[in-house]
């Protein structure tokens, strides 16, 4: 298992504030308007539900009991939630959700490492946008996968693991050769970009090819929208590099 801890930041020229404000609001979001991942009614309210996205209409949903075939227990498990305002805005509102402790250690990790050498290329505006809009493509890339392969499209997707997605996607492009920092099992070591996050799309695309294709589907990780941010990420960074010095 590779997992980037750090790279080569010596060129950075600017303070990613754009980086830092992206790094409080999923904290801030997830401590308080979540309750630590406790508040699941909130979380069911503003997360991107594809029938919802498909059709444009708020879906609520009653509570129900799923018991577990093999431990034999019984959870109770809270319908889809009432989503004030247009469930289109839910796009933008389950960027900045969490489904645990580790879901949001993980994003903010690889949202630390890269963001900031992205913002630093861009500027804090376009690095603004790219997030933003990558995000939502990324979403929307879960929406119709869902769709198309037949799978449970009442199943709500969430974090900003599609915007980070896209910041790979970019940074890969960017900076092929750059060093990253990387624990590898019990060891640190360097490597180049292109081999860790290449490494990293392409069991994104194993596991989700796999997982989309078999239309088993039932939650958990949204592998759709990590290939739709990447893709997105890596075919608009030059676009929105377009005027930069």
């Amino acid at each position: 298992m590779l997992f980037p801890i750090g790279d080569d930041n010596r060129d950075r020229t600017l303070t990613p504030f754009v980086n830092y404000l992206f790094l409080i609001a999923n904290i801030l979001v997830f401590v308080f308007l979540q309750g630590m991942g406790s508040d699941v009614r909130f979380t069911y309210a503003f997360s991107t539900v594809p029938e919802e996205i498909l059709t444009g209409e708020d879906i609520v949903t009653d509570d129900r009991i799923y018991r577990d075939p093999a431990l034999g227990e019984e959870y109770a498990i809270p319908g889809l939630q009432e989503t004030p305002g247009s469930v289109y805005l839910t796009l933008l509102t389950s960027m900045f959700m969490h489904g645990g402790l580790a879901h949001i250690f993980g994003n903010m990790i690889f949202l630390w490492v890269f963001g900031d050498n992205i913002e630093n290329r861009l500027g804090h505006l376009r690095y603004f946008l790219f997030y933003l809009l990558c995000g939502v493509l990324a979403s929307l890339a879960q929406v119709f996968a869902m769709a198309a392969t037949g799978g449970n499209t009442l199943i709500p997707s969430l974090g900003a693991s599609g915007a980070i997605s896209a910041i790979l996607g970019g940074y890969i492009l960017l900076y092929p050769r750059r060093r990253v920092r990387a624990l590898i099992g019990y060891f640190i070591t360097d490597v180049p970009a292109i081999f860790a996050l290449g490494l990293w799309f392409v069991f994104q695309l194993v596991s989700g090819l796999g997982v989309l294709g078999s239309g088993s589907q039932t939650g958990g990780v949204a592998y759709a929208a990590h290939i739709g941010g990447f893709l997105a990420g890596f075919l608009l960074i030059k676009i929105f590099e377009v005027g930069k010095k």
